[in-house]
């Protein structure tokens, strides 16, 4: 599956929610789905700059792709690196570089985020980016 393909899954998913309050709760939820970082990772380096909270994310580069793991002491910032990791996982790094991210724009999440929150995740895709181009051949 291609990240255009699970971002329309998830802008179909957010379809079946009637208003905003469900879809945080559905937020919070895959937070929960969440592939932890091992301890070892939650260091400084792997810490995602411009986020309120404290959002680690880390990379794994086998077989061609790339495996997200991470991490965040608020459920909010939690469920929304789930929510990006779940999108980009199993993808090449050329893919995750050039993906343009528009399911974000299609669910109207940024619309629905406090300025610092909205940040915070422009700060997680450029951090998820930067480790894909750091896997890159």
């Amino acid at each position: 599956m291609t990240i255009e393909e699970r971002g329309n899954e998830v802008v179909e998913e957010f379809e079946l929610f009637d208003d905003w309050m469900e879809k945080y709760e559905h937020i919070i939820e895959l937070g929960k789905d969440l592939p932890l970082i091992e301890e070892q990772y939650k260091t400084e380096e792997n810490l995602i700059k411009g986020c309120q909270s404290k959002v680690w994310a880390w990379a794994e580069y086998q077989d061609g792709k790339i495996n997200f793991t991470g991490d965040s002491e608020a459920i909010i910032t939690k469920g929304i690196i789930a929510l990006l990791i779940r999108v980009l996982n199993n993808s090449s790094p050329q893919d995750i570089v050039k993906a343009d991210f528009e399911f974000i724009h299609q669910i109207g999440l940024q619309d629905h985020l406090s300025p610092t929150r909205a940040n915070g995740l422009v700060g997680m895709i450029k951090r998820l980016k930067e480790l894909a181009l750091q896997n890159c051949e």
